[in-house]
């Protein structure tokens, strides 16, 4: 009888699951048949044309996250999400839009005007937001005008909105700039009321990974190291806005006394404070902002005037074909964004099989004769961080330039696969180092004792039986412990390889310790401060290229695929525009909790040993 129970419960299982296999697919050919008749519709009628007005403004409403490569959504989910009220709150910008975006109105005599409109920005981290300020700064050397318009400002948001010729802000706006910070939510109280045992295995003073959930505040040292990165990261933004504002650094009003002696003399508002204290040129109204730039670029018969928006115009002047096809020399370009993760994995989390197979073929195009990896990555698994490696090693042996190009983060894992490149550039900016190495795991043995419920047995050995369900022994924790130690040492030794230097001196400036781009370029972890544009013309110089081309290597969409994402681009316009809720604070909250114990949980290192840097994101 308890032999034929538990498949009887198989076998319902799998009734169940192809059912909802079954009607899964009856939806999604309803799904597929409704949408096919929505695009006939679209591609039957001329206004699906985009037309770029002969003088008008491009409008930058960048609308999300700037991210260096998008995380891959099932377009059929994202619009089953949008026409259910279930939108997608993070969608995605990718960086090199807005680039190519803001170069071709450069370029194109139709685009008089460049207008900033960032309500919508999330964020765009300031090495990201760095690159974007600099082709906006290139725009204008043509002498065409770049305005920023807001009702108000969010920090990531201002930082480009400096880069403007000028800066309205509507009269009732808001803009206060609170620097950055790293507070982190701690819950190991709250894993002691639930009997969870935890065990952690680290290496580095620094390390602090893990300190959520083996403590219930920062450690001294991991507020020492937080506290130098993000003063000088803070000092950068200070530097960069107070040159395109034309005013001292100390502008800054730091000191909350300060703030209010100045508020209390704008009676208050926060607006008049703004332009008071030159953050903004000009308090306006929608309707003043409309008729000024009425006058610039004209308007059309509904009396707005002439735009197009980042979508549309990337639509109307986006080249049909494929950069990098020729026989030209090539600088390959491959990016590495998001944790690492072993195996396959898709855009926007780097798989350690997944990147090693962009490397291997590059190593195999004989027209590759550079490669940049783009590292945007805090990163994770440190079994798939050496893989990543062992394909760079390849590629140099195969007497290629390597050059890595590090983004917003590229610390831990993302220095171990930076670290055999054959030059280093990072932004001033960038986040980097945290050198380290940890395990971390719970078990439940106390919680399910407080339920009643026990695990007993015999084994043959002091290893059999080990169960997040029984406590963890002294013997198997030190064998966990000497593997991170190795782990340790094999990073060290890695970087100490690859950047000349003893491990001694390596193990001096590691130990999880992050440091910005600036701070890496005088310890000898990076060679040049730079963005991807010096990268690739460094890996070009190295190369001894003088005519070569760039290209991108990613991963190929099917033709099911791209056909799914044009469909979801074109109806989703068609659905009406769903009025989002605020959450509450404490669904806030949650959330970040939330994120916090996914950031650990999310991990898939084979042998549990991790080379992550969970402190390095900015509140």
């Amino acid at each position: 009888m308890s032999d034929k129970h538990p498949s009887a419960i198989v076998r319902i299982s799998k009734s169940l699951f192809q059912l909802l296999n079954v009607s899964r697919k009856i939806i999604v050919n309803v799904v597929f048949f409704l949408v096919l008749f929505i695009v006939v519709i679209i591609f039957t009628n001329d206004e699906a044309e985009v037309i770029v007005p002969s003088k008008a403004a491009l409008v930058l409403n960048i609308e999300g996250d700037v991210v260096e490569q998008k995380v891959e959504i099932d377009p059929l989910d994202a619009f089953l999400a949008e026409a259910t009220d279930q939108p997608n709150d993070r969608p995605e910008v990718l960086l090199q839009d807005v680039l190519d975006a803001i170069s071709t109105a450069k370029e194109d005599d139709r685009i008089q005007m460049i207008v900033l409109k960032l309500a919508k920005m999330s964020s765009a981290n300031i090495t990201k937001a760095r690159m974007i300020a600099k082709y906006i700064q290139d725009f204008k050397t043509t002498g065409k005008k770049v305005i920023a318009v807001g009702d108000q400002f969010t920090q990531d948001q201002y930082y480009l909105a400096s880069y403007a010729d000028e800066i309205w802000m509507n009269p009732n706006g808001w803009l206060l700039l609170d620097g950055y910070g790293r507070y982190q939510t701690y819950v190991k109280s709250a894993f002691d009321k639930l009997a969870i045992s935890q065990h952690v295995f680290r290496v580095g003073t620094y390390k602090s990974a893990v300190e959520p959930f083996i403590r219930d505040d920062m450690s001294q040292e991991a507020k020492e190291a937080n506290r130098l990165w993000l003063s000088q990261l803070w000092s950068q933004y200070k530097t960069d806005v107070a040159a395109q504002r034309e005013f001292s650094i100390d502008n800054f009003d730091e000191s909350i006394d300060i703030l209010l002696d100045k508020l209390e003399k704008a009676d208050g508002k926060i607006a008049q404070y703004a332009l008071n204290n030159h953050w903004v040129d000009q308090l306006k109204t929608h309707d003043e902002i409309n008729e000024a730039l009425l006058t610039m670029v004209g308007g059309n018969s509904r009396g707005n005037f002439n735009q197009i928006g980042l979508n549309q115009y990337l639509r109307a002047t986006t080249s049909m074909v494929p950069i990098g096809q020729g026989n030209t020399e090539k600088v390959a370009v491959i990016v590495a964004k998001g944790t690492i993760l072993d195996g396959e994995q898709p855009p926007g989390t780097i798989g350690g099989d997944t990147l090693a197979k962009y490397l291997k073929q590059a190593r195999l195009n004989h027209h590759v004769k550079a490669v940049v990896l783009r590292v945007d990555s805090p990163g994770g698994s440190a079994f798939a961080s050496d893989i990543i490696r062992h394909e760079i090693d390849l590629l140099k042996q195969a007497g290629k330039t390597v050059v890595a190009s590090m983004g917003a983060y590229a610390a831990s894992g993302g220095y171990w696969i930076s670290a055999p490149a054959d030059a280093i550039v990072a932004s001033p900016t960038t986040i980097t180092g945290s050198i380290g190495i940890f395990g971390f795991f719970m078990t439940f043995e106390k919680s399910l004792e407080k339920l009643g419920i026990f695990t007993d047995g015999v084994g043959t050995t002091d290893l059999a039986g080990f169960s997040i369900a029984r406590p963890l022994n002294d013997k198997v924790a030190q064998v966990f412990q000497l593997g991170i130690e190795r782990g340790y040492q094999d990073f060290i030794a890695l970087v100490a390889k690859h950047r000349n230097m003893s491990l001694q001196e390596v193990d001096k400036i590691a130990q999880g310790r992050v440091w910005s781009g600036i701070q890496a370029q005088q310890l000898g972890l990076v060679d040049a401060l730079g963005d991807l544009d010096d990268a690739i013309s460094l890996a070009a110089e190295l190369a001894n290229l003088t005519n070569y081309e760039t290209m991108l290597i990613e991963k190929v969409r099917s033709t099911e695929e791209l056909f799914w994402q044009n469909i979801f681009t074109e109806t989703r316009a068609f659905l009406p525009t769903q009025t989002k809720q605020t959450p509450d604070q404490l669904q806030i909250l949650l959330n970040h909790v939330k994120q916090e114990l996914m950031a650990v949980s999310t991990l898939n290192d084979p042998q549990g040993i991790y080379a992550k840097c969970i402190a390095c994101e900015l509140n």
